[in-house]
């Protein structure tokens, strides 16, 4: 059986996914924990458990506080209504990151990513699932942004580029401009390397939207949706650049 805990400070959202992982006859939720205080309390006086299933916002504060007090020796799968933590959630040894509400394949997806971690003799160790999670990369597949009072879910796979101005970094699709809550290191780490480039200090750009490319008197880059101000390579990125679009 895999001991799994439940870390959800909403009992219905608890209660749902205890009911969903019920399908899974080898998972076994041996306890429910709704704060930052009970988690602490908890992993302090517990055998720690293979799974973790983690809200991020707690009302006493962010999930993150348990493990950064008390180091996990189990994998974690967020889940979690917002995407703008995906980044510290991967240092933290989640192996996916579910966005509420929480589908059905997503679910099975992410208990099928934590079993291939596990060998068939189950003697996985701290030191080993670290290793293992270093070699997963993680990606961002989508973001959320604020229009007004409103919440938008915007696919990565949707986004020409990320930029910045003003210190705040806007992510471009065919429909407008977004602002985000993300910086353009953190996107660096967390974007899938194949599609998305850092031609410079201000630009991250989506092969898949790429138009045409200048090299005189300097590399430009044309996307079929960007904002009005020039897309240029930095002269330190030319070779790299050029790398990557070949990969």
């Amino acid at each position: 059986m895999i001991r799994t805990v439940i870390i959800e400070d909403e009992k219905p959202a608890s209660r749902k996914l205890e009911r969903m992982l019920s399908n899974f006859p080898e998972i076994e939720v041996v306890a429910k924990i709704e704060s930052v205080d009970e988690g602490v309390e908890w992993f302090t006086e517990n055998e720690h458990p293979q799974l973790i299933f983690s809200d991020i916002v707690l009302g006493d504060g962010l999930s993150f506080d348990i493990f950064e007090k008390i180091p996990t020796k189990g994998f974690i799968i967020y889940t979690t209504a917002f995407d703008q933590y995906t980044l510290k959630a991967f240092k933290l040894n989640s192996i996916d990151y579910l966005l509420k509400p929480i589908l059905e394949e997503d679910l099975s997806g992410a208990v099928e990513k934590f079993k291939s971690f596990i060998p068939a003799d189950n003697t996985t160790g701290s030191q080993d699932i670290k290793q293992l999670i270093k070699k997963e990369k993680s990606t961002l597949s989508r973001v959320l942004v604020k229009i007004g009072y409103n919440l938008k879910i915007v696919q990565t796979e949707e986004i020409s580029c990320f930029f910045s101005e003003n210190k705040i970094v806007y992510l471009q699709t065919q429909e407008r401009t977004y602002p985000s809550d993300f910086t353009l290191d953190e996107l660096e780490d967390i974007l899938e390397e194949k599609k998305f480039f850092r031609v410079n200090r201000q630009f991250i750009i989506n092969s898949d939207f790429i138009k045409n490319i200048h090299t005189s008197p300097y590399y430009k880059v044309d996307l079929a949706f960007q904002p009005d101000e020039e897309i240029t390579v930095s002269r330190d990125r030319v070779k790299d650049f050029k790398d990557w679009l070949v990969s």
